[in-house]
């Protein structure tokens, strides 16, 4: 390991919480049969990963990223996913150079494992890279065997929906829709939350044609932001389970 990558890890030593460290693995679910089953956390705060990150940000290469994400800790590997987003937002960084963050990225998903993990970097790397682009490569984590792919997937739609730019969102949550497991209710849910917030009638007319066959969870997180009596209209198309 390069000392630079020593020194990260030791700035990150510095600032561990034993506390924090205690209740992070209950937090993030990482008992047996949990979705972060066996997760390692030293217990420090994402404030204090983000400072760190911006130190390091135009030191660290992306060599020195491929050893620091295969941490067993938690926090290493979103701190070093922060240092990600933060050497792609960089001014005057050339095409070239985002393609090689997006490659490291694809390159080392099984690393990016847990709910914040994906929310902190999916829609800021991918989702902003591939914008102007076929998302085919994008879209096609859907069919992942991995729950982690697909949130990635769902996720880095969120900056296209911010550019006004919905069908590959709707197309996903479509897909989803039969998905097993929680965390992507919620974050489907979300997403459609988002979209309504930008265009409501785009969420109605995805409302009316899926209602029935949406997962409670997701119905929850895409109308929390329409009024009590429209809430209260569309679960009632849902029997609670």
């Amino acid at each position: 390991m390069s000392d630079l990558n020593q020194s990260f890890l030791k700035d990150l030593e510095k600032v561990k919480n034993p506390k924090k460290a205690a209740f992070f693995p209950r937090f993030f679910k990482t008992g047996p049969g949990e979705y972060g089953e066996g997760d390692k956390f030293l217990g420090i705060t994402v404030p204090n990963q983000r400072k760190i990150a911006k130190q390091y940000a135009n030191k660290l290469s992306l060599d020195d990223l491929e050893v620091l994400i295969q941490s067993p800790f938690h926090e290493v590997r979103l701190s070093c996913l922060l240092v990600l987003v933060l050497k792609y937002k960089a001014k005057g960084i050339s095409d070239l150079e985002k393609q090689k963050i997006v490659s490291f990225y694809f390159k080392n998903t099984r690393y990016i494992n847990n709910w914040d993990l994906v929310d902190a970097s999916a829609d800021k790397i991918l989702g902003d890279y591939f914008f102007p682009k076929d998302k085919t490569k994008v879209l096609d984590l859907k069919n992942s065997k991995s729950l982690w792919e697909n949130r990635i997937a769902i996720l880095s739609s969120f900056d296209w929906i911010r550019k006004g730019q919905f069908a590959e969102t709707i197309y996903l949550c479509e897909f989803f829709l039969t998905h097993p497991h929680d965390l992507i209710h919620k974050a489907t849910g979300w997403m459609l939350r988002e979209i309504g917030n930008r265009d409501k009638k785009v969420l109605i007319q995805f409302l009316e044609q899926n209602v029935t066959k949406m997962p409670r969870t997701m119905l929850r997180y895409a109308i929390e932001k329409l009024q009590d009596q429209e809430r209260k209209k569309w679960l009632s198309y849902k029997k609670e389970t």
